[in-house]
């Protein structure tokens, strides 16, 4: 019910920058199948999936007040759009904390505590990694997925898709 009503309004933030969009629905895309080949609790997967769904919500508001979308401005500004999303919907206040938590900071792998964190690391990596220069080399590559991934799922997916892809 939540999930639908958060991809509505992250396409209006997103309404004149469709790689937004495309990248979001990839990453959240990634995270259903991480949470299934994991096996997490249903109570889980909606705060994921709606982390899924907000983690670059912060974008345009960063556009707009600093001329830039960087990781650093995303972090800042995503927590407050998140929350005004979250409240306007209607969702449980107990897990808008934690969703604004790992928004504000989901480029930032030191502050990873907990599964559902470190799922949004590796699902944006998934998506990011295949725009990135390591993805030319095998041997960083490979260590850089053991070093990132830490669930089986995140890292047959990253081996699948970036290291054989078919």
């Amino acid at each position: 019910m939540y999930k639908s009503k958060v991809i509505d309004e992250m396409k209006k933030v997103f309404h004149e920058v469709p790689y937004g969009v495309e990248h979001t629905l990839r990453v959240l895309s990634y995270a259903e199948e991480i949470m299934a080949g994991e096996n997490l609790a249903e109570s889980q997967r909606e705060i994921i999936a709606i982390v899924a769904i907000l983690h670059d919500i912060g974008a345009i508001e960063a556009q707009r007040r600093y001329g830039s979308m960087e990781a650093q401005y995303q972090e800042q500004e995503g927590p407050a759009v998140a929350r005004g999303i979250l409240e306007a919907i209607g969702y449980r206040p107990d897990a808008i904390d934690r969703i604004c938590f790992i928004i504000g900071n989901h480029h930032t792998p030191a502050k990873i505590d907990g599964m559902d964190f470190q799922i949004q690391w590796e699902v944006d990596l998934l998506d990011n990694l295949k725009y990135m220069d390591i993805k030319n080399d095998k041997e960083k590559l490979i260590n850089y997925i053991n070093e990132n991934f830490k669930t089986a799922t995140g890292k047959a997916i990253a081996y699948r898709e970036l290291i054989n892809p078919s």
